[in-house]
């Protein structure tokens, strides 16, 4: 069996500027309303030339998701168990925010994809996800248990990071709509430290 050949520098930033240019397509028209056309202009390419690269939009789409949730999975899997647990737990809520604050076009078509019933992405969700998913919840488990953090429920918490993290990207249109010029993310990170702060707190009882 004969390795895949290595691209050459132009065949390299095609394929770039291809994925860049579908992240855009996609992340702003949905996975319907994007056309190959569509990215073939943005990434200033024919459309038998991104067919090259590309067998058609559905194999396009399947590469940016996977390059995304690749990326997206990341901070997660880098949760230490044996770190100490609400910092560990303070630097996935920050990295999430982050990744919002730095990659809102990822964070839009991954929502997109989700509000679909995610026909593409379903596979991953339900397996590798999932997997990591139940994997951390047990740590976080483990550490509420030992008295290490407050009780929490484990799936609900990393829910809540998602949710209060990727509506930085996802709502950014409002979020600005709101805040003007001012830029939301210093604001975001101090709040969402209060917030989970409180909810990692391990209660006190007696007098």
């Amino acid at each position: 069996m004969t390795d895949t050949p290595p691209q050459t520098r132009i065949q390299a930033r095609n394929r770039a500027a291809i994925l860049e240019a579908a992240l855009e397509v996609f992340a702003a028209r949905g996975f319907r309303g994007a056309t190959l056309d569509r990215i073939a202009q943005a990434a200033g390419l024919s459309k038998p030339n991104l067919l090259y690269y590309f067998r058609s939009k559905e194999a396009l789409h399947l590469a940016i998701l996977q390059d995304l949730l690749e990326l997206w999975l990341a901070p997660l899997r880098a949760m230490d168990p044996e770190g100490e647990p609400r910092a560990q737990i303070m630097g996935y809520v920050r990295k999430k925010l982050e990744m919002s604050r730095d990659h809102p076009r990822e964070s839009r078509l991954f929502a997109n994809e989700i509000l679909q019933g995610a026909p593409r992405a379903r596979p991953v969700l339900e397996g590798e996800l999932k997997a990591l998913v139940d994997e951390k919840a047990a740590v976080i488990s483990g550490w509420a248990a030992a008295g290490r953090i407050g009780p929490v429920d484990p799936h609900h918490l990393i829910f809540s990071i998602w949710a209060l993290t990727q509506h930085y990207a996802d709502f950014e249109v409002q979020v600005r709509a709101i805040m003007g010029d001012t830029d939301p993310y210093p604001g975001a990170e101090a709040w969402l430290e209060r917030v989970f702060g409180a909810i990692l707190d391990i209660p006190h009882h007696g007098p």
